[in-house]
This record gives structure tokens, sequence and C-alpha cells, in this order.
């Protein structure tokens, strides 16, 4: 018996990092899931993946900052596995600038991917969760608790997905929604991969040592531990938890460190 058995699965940013990794295992725990993503060869890739090892999944295209593409994900997938029982919101993007170097656009596609796609999967997932009584997972990040230079745009938008996830939780408990979002510490995927791009191999070796030491485990995470935290929050396990942002950081947000303490 797996703990998503039956269970039918939305998951955006299903193709790389986080969003494969849950994806991969909520199949794995008996979900059928429609694997969303902008770039659509990463959805199939993994997609693919779980048909290959006996589950059930579709690959869709989406930009969860357009309405359109939200309203046809969720129809999508209604459509190919008949009802929806979770969407997960975790989709996102980011990079550092200072705010006065930073373009209007540059802020709104952040916030637009980060918050605004949270707004969109929901507005268009909840009349489908409603006859199921289902599940709203969004990811958030401590960046939405506590701020972290060049990152003003991130922090914001982040810090929006935790109050939209209370509040949501509070519109559509007595509908028997439950909704909640998880809060990582740095992640080792493909995305936080890109802040490196620019260094030269020493520097990037003592950036990677740097993200490593913010957290008290003194090491970043990984995609599947993130992904056993959804799993939970998204099964049955979790029955009695909503509205809630819960942080899983490698001690981040434990409390201020005094300088060569740990």
């Amino acid at each position: 018996m797996g703990k998503l058995d039956n269970k039918i699965a939305l998951i955006t940013g299903g193709g790389s990092g986080i969003g494969r990794a849950t994806s991969l295992l909520f199949a794995n725990e008996g979900a059928s899931v429609a694997v969303v993503d902008w770039k659509e060869e990463d959805a199939r890739k993994v997609a693919g993946e779980i048909t290959q090892a006996g589950g059930k999944a579709i690959a869709l295209k989406a930009d969860v900052s357009k309405a359109a593409d939200a309203e046809r994900m969720v129809a999508d997938t209604v459509k190919h596995f008949g009802r929806l029982d979770i969407i997960y919101n975790n989709a996102g993007i980011g990079f550092a600038r200072p705010l006065h170097q930073m373009s209007e656009e540059e802020w709104d596609r952040v916030v637009d991917v980060d918050l605004k796609g949270v707004f969109l999967g929901c507005k268009y997932a909840i009349p489908e969760l409603l006859k199921t009584r289902g599940v709203i997972l969004s990811t958030a990040s401590v960046a939405g608790i506590e701020g972290i230079r060049r990152m003003g745009h991130y922090c914001a938008a982040k810090a929006g997905v935790i109050l939209l996830t209370k509040s949501m939780a509070m519109d559509y408990s007595e509908q028997g929604i439950r909704v909640n979002c998880i809060c990582p510490g740095v992640i080792t995927t493909p995305l936080s991969e890109t802040g490196y791009d620019k260094l030269t191999p020493e520097k990037r070796e003592r950036a990677r040592k740097g993200a490593a030491s913010m957290h008290l485990l003194q090491r970043t995470g990984q995609p599947e531990e993130i992904a056993r935290t959804a799993l939970f929050l998204c099964s049955d396990d979790a029955s009695f938890i909503t509205g809630q942002a819960v942080v899983v950081d490698g001690g981040w947000t434990a409390g201020h460190r005094m300088g060569g303490q740990h």
C-alpha cells in the first residue's frame, strides 16, 4: 500500500529539482501524476521515468504565471485522470540582484512565477479540489521568513506564499481542503546551481561552502528531502495539519549565530 494510492496529483516545476523528486516519489507511493513544467522536454522525461517504472503520468507544458496555461493544466489533468486530489505549486525562479539595479521586468517575472503562479494554480484547482476534499501544497522558502541579501523580489514573493497559504487554509477548511507550504533552505537543484554559473571554479567552490555553512547541519539539502516532506503533508499522515509553513532548512532559521561560532 502506498501513501497516495489512487490519488491524482498535479505538480508544477515537475521537470527538475524538487518537482522531479516529488513527482517520482508520489508516483512510487501510488499517485497518478501530472508533471507540469515550462520546459516540456523535461516534463516528458520525468513522466517517462514514471511510466517506465510502472506508474501513471502525463507531461504538460505550462507557464504558471499565465492564467490560460494554469487553467489548461488543471483541465487537462482532470480530463485525463478524471479528477484532482492534490496540487503542488512548486514552480519557482530566482536570482540575486540589488534592488536599485533590478528592472521592473525582472521584479515582475519573479513575483509572477513565484507568487502569482501559486494564486493561479489554486484559483483553477480549488473547484476540483472541493469535489475531492483535496490538498494544496506550495513551495515557499526560508527567504519568506527572514531577509536574504540581494533577494528582495524573491523574499517578497515567498513571504506572500506563506501568508496566502494561511489565508486559504482559513477560507477552505470547512470544505475539507488542507493548505500548507514548505520552506526549504538551500537545496541542490539545477536552479540553485545557476547561481554559480558566472564564477570561477575557485569562487564557485567557496560559494558552495558558504551556502552550506549557513545551515547548522553544515550542508545544503537534497531534492528528495523536500519530496519526503511533501509526501507527508499531502498524505493522510498529515490529516490534522493545515495553514502551516513547514520549515525544512537544516537549521538555517534556528537563530542568530555569533561570528565564528556554529
